[in-house]
């Protein structure tokens, strides 16, 4: 198995900074507290010479690429500057990328903080009343747990309607975070150059070649939240609307997975039948 190692070189008060060596490695991702030196000398304040096992640099510290870690960056980054840069993120990988606080687009963006515009004055009756109209039940999909949703693509359509192609978007409020396999991002809906709603978007991946689909996932699920303060398919956050739904349109059995034997009680729609691999038996 192989094994980080980070080693620094510092005096004096700066030597104190880097005794706790748990919680640095908890930071940054290294396993092994052991593999971490912390190497003084008390009588070369600078100790700025390079030696075969610690070079070092002032107001700077060397990281060593991580095998147990997400970080894939081996570069010195001064103390004053992110610890990510958009000009030295490692091959330019999409990983690093999506964690960047500094991403370029978000920069000189006074959208990506602004609420302008915000509760000035309602959009006008032609507007409200395509935001606001009943959904149509045909469009209504549920989910094998029982949960009612509208595929997101409606959503967008309703907007296209309401707002025109151009007349909305979607603005990035930060870069990605990721807690376990979840990713998530804070986004803001602006129609015809107002701030209407802000909303954190999530989507659940398995591994890096899918960060791309997440991504998209990610700004679709946070679509879909901001639209709730429009008044879009607010229905299907109705508790009386999704009993009767579920009532009229949807069948509840225990059905049987193909492959594993396994049993499983399920929701789905009257008008659709099991699918691969799961049959009701």
């Amino acid at each position: 198995m192989q094994r980080a190692s980070v080693v620094f070189r510092a005096s004096g008060a700066a030597a104190s900074r880097f005794s706790t060596t748990n919680v640095f490695c908890a930071r940054r991702g290294v396993r092994n507290a052991s593999s971490i030196r912390v190497v003084t000398n008390s009588k070369r304040p600078d100790a700025t010479a390079d030696t075969p096992d610690a070079p070092s640099t002032p107001s700077a510290v060397k990281y060593v690429e991580n095998k147990f870690s997400d970080s894939k960056y081996t570069s010195s980054k001064p103390a004053d500057k992110p610890a990510f840069d958009s000009d030295t993120t490692a091959n330019g990988d999409l990983a690093s990328a999506l964690f960047n606080p500094a991403e370029g687009y978000l920069q000189g963006s006074h959208w990506s903080t602004s609420f302008q515009g915000m509760a000035t004055e309602p959009f006008e009756s032609r507007i409200s009343d395509v935001l606001m109209a009943p959904i149509t039940e045909s469009e209504i999909e549920i989910k094998p747990d029982g949960l009612l949703y509208l595929p997101e693509i409606k959503y967008r359509r309703i907007l296209n309607r309401a707002f025109g192609p151009g007349g909305w978007g979607l603005v990035p409020r930060g870069a990605h975070s990721v807690s376990g396999r979840t990713l998530s991002r804070e986004y803001a809906l602006i129609c015809l150059g107002r701030f209407t709603s802000q909303a954190r978007g999530e989507q659940d991946y398995f591994d890096d070649g899918g960060l791309a689909t997440a991504t998209e996932g990610c700004k679709s699920n946070a679509l879909v939240r901001c639209c709730k303060d429009l008044g879009v398919a607010s229905e299907l956050w109705d508790p009386a609307f999704i009993s009767q739904f579920k009532a009229k349109y949807c069948a509840e059995e225990w059905v049987t997975h193909a492959v594993r034997g396994s049993k499983k009680r399920m929701w789905r729609l009257k008008t659709r039948q099991w699918e691969y691999p799961w049959a009701k038996k």
